[in-house]
């Protein structure tokens, strides 16, 4: 299995703070957000790390590796995009990485902006013994729901249904942009692409899920995604608080 951190969005939504560095490289807790999250992926059974990003912010990523120490091998990629009006989209950059770097593995897939207190230990556990899965936060609210992708799942753990922003949510489970997906379902990706639908990586789980078995697991701990000024600051006294607890545990 390899590793796959999307970082190549413009995050318009936290101009002007973003205007001159990318969103994953905006520090919480005195870190990187992709920092955070690549430390994630040190020691669970990952071979490769491949970090995408846009023509923009590429030689930022890869100053970041040149300081950042890895068990793992990390290769940055330059998906050739310079403006928010020319971005492949998640969707995209995913079928782009598969493409040029020949990927025919099973995928963990992160989202450059998620941040979460789970180890991904026992979620690629989940994910060996039940096949292409994805990270839930149960945000236990309707109105909070309304703002992501909602999944609805079966007595199993199977989802039933993915709906992004629904106007009216089933549940309260909203699925994190950390997915573990099987090879074989990858291959799918162009049919998604092929109805116009290259932006939101939720939009390959609402397709995938009606035609393949897809389940849901619900993380461990907190998770934040990092869509506004409010949401960073949130996750920044948040991972503060941690490691203050940590120094004094």
């Amino acid at each position: 299995m390899h590793a796959l951190i999307l970082a190549a969005g413009y995050a318009t939504r936290l101009y002007p703070l973003t205007l001159d560095k990318p969103k994953p490289l905006l520090e919480v807790a005195g870190k990187p957000i992709v920092g955070h999250i690549a430390d994630r992926l040190q020691n669970i059974p990952i071979e490769k790390i491949f970090v995408v990003t846009n023509n923009r912010f590429y030689t930022d990523f890869e100053k970041w590796l040149q300081t950042y120490s890895s068990s793992k091998p990390i290769t940055i990629i330059n998906d050739g995009t310079n403006s928010n009006e020319d971005r492949l989209g998640a969707i995209g950059d995913i079928d782009f990485v598969l493409r040029t770097k020949n990927i025919h593995e099973d995928l963990l897939i992160i989202g450059g902006d998620n941040l979460f207190e789970d180890d991904l230990v026992d979620f690629l556990r989940f994910f060996e013994r039940n096949g292409s899965s994805i990270l839930l936060q149960d945000v236990k609210n309707i109105d909070v729901a309304k703002k992501f992708g909602v999944v609805t799942l079966d007595q199993t753990g199977k989802i039933i249904q993915f709906i992004e922003k629904p106007e009216h949510p089933s549940s309260t489970l909203a699925s994190t942009l950390v997915y573990a997906l099987k090879k074989e379902h990858l291959e799918l990706l162009s049919r998604v692409k092929e109805q116009g639908k290259w932006d939101r990586p939720g939009d390959f789980i609402a397709y995938l899920s009606p035609r393949r078995t897809v389940y849901g697991n619900i993380l461990r701990g907190r998770w934040f995604d990092i869509g506004s000024l409010d949401q960073l600051e949130e996750a920044n006294k948040a991972f503060q608080l941690k490691e203050v607890n940590k120094v004094w545990a």
